[in-house]
């Protein structure tokens, strides 16, 4: 078998990952309204970063017209952004030659599978690094975090409350996510009030089976990301739902994707193998990656 053969692999390969790839990712960017964020921007080395310059706090103050003293200069600083790039392998898959002609299949055709199944679980991978990321950045900045593990469930004033600290930039809060135990909590305890509210806006919502978020979307993901344990024996989980901004949690693909699929010779049986990887940049909106630790 001529080398250039190989190639034909290869866009099956591509043909599989990218079609299924592309739908993965107008559900990322469309359906969280631009809060989680997954495109492509190659650069060189490990980290990517974007410097600005800090607000001057006190920049405009009161002047005294009946004064001469002296006042003193404020500066002007800056500050940057840093993320990360996080490199990803894809197998090595093995499988025989004769396994695929068994079963009456190209094995051409192995490249498009495995493909299509690495465009599913990337963007899966991707999402559960950018949620574990932001969740635990956001543990850390208590004026970001509302709890609400002690009412046990998920409710519309704890979505009001969560807003509640962005204070006037509310309005940048553009979708939820959440666990789907904490949604139907919340779609359970709207059913509740709406049997008070005969006829209002929340019986409406419900009958159509949409709970009421505020006006805002909500993705809803079973991401391990989103779960935690204060006791792992007794199996009682916390939940976390995060309120993202425009850009919140950013993923670029930053390097090229590469492929190979080989025939492995010297055994039993001849084999192709394949391996691929790639490498992603994520990125948090106003953090910076910890680049000296």
């Amino acid at each position: 078998m001529a080398r250039s053969d190989f190639q034909l692999y290869h866009d099956e390969f591509y043909g599989g990952f990218i079609e299924t790839v592309q739908q993965n990712i107008d559900a990322f960017n469309a359906a969280s309204r631009g809060g989680f964020m997954l495109t492509t921007d190659f650069h060189e080395g490990l980290y990517q970063k974007e410097a600005f310059f800090d607000v001057i706090s006190g920049l405009v103050t009161r002047r005294d017209s009946d004064s001469d003293s002296t006042v003193s200069d404020l500066s002007l600083t800056s500050d940057e952004f840093v993320g990360v790039k996080l490199d990803r392998r894809i197998g090595p898959v093995l499988q025989t030659l004769d396994a695929w002609r068994k079963i009456d299949q190209d094995p051409r055709r192995m490249s498009f599978v495995i493909g299509q199944q690495a465009a599913r679980a990337i963007p899966q991978e991707i999402l559960n690094r950018g949620l574990a990321a932001c969740e635990a950045k956001i543990d850390s900045v208590a004026a970001l975090e509302n709890d609400y593990s002690g009412t046990g469930t998920l409710t519309t004033a704890a979505l009001v409350d969560g807003l509640a600290k962005f204070g006037d930039a509310t309005d940048q809060i553009v979708c939820w996510v959440m666990h789907s135990k904490v949604y139907y909590d919340l779609v359970k305890s709207q059913i509740s009030d709406a049997i008070y509210r005969v006829g209002g806006g929340s019986g409406t919502s419900i009958v159509q089976g949409q709970p009421a978020t505020l006006n805002r979307p909500v993705i809803i993901t079973d991401s391990s990301s989103l779960i935690s344990y204060t006791d792992v024996s007794s199996g009682d989980p916390n939940y976390s739902t995060l309120g993202l901004a425009r850009g919140g949690i950013m993923a670029k693909f930053s390097q090229p994707t590469d492929a190979v699929l080989d025939m492995v010779t010297g055994r039993q049986n001849l084999s192709y193998r394949f391996q691929s990887e790639y490498s992603y940049t994520l990125a948090l909106r106003g953090c910076e990656w910890d680049v000296t630790n």
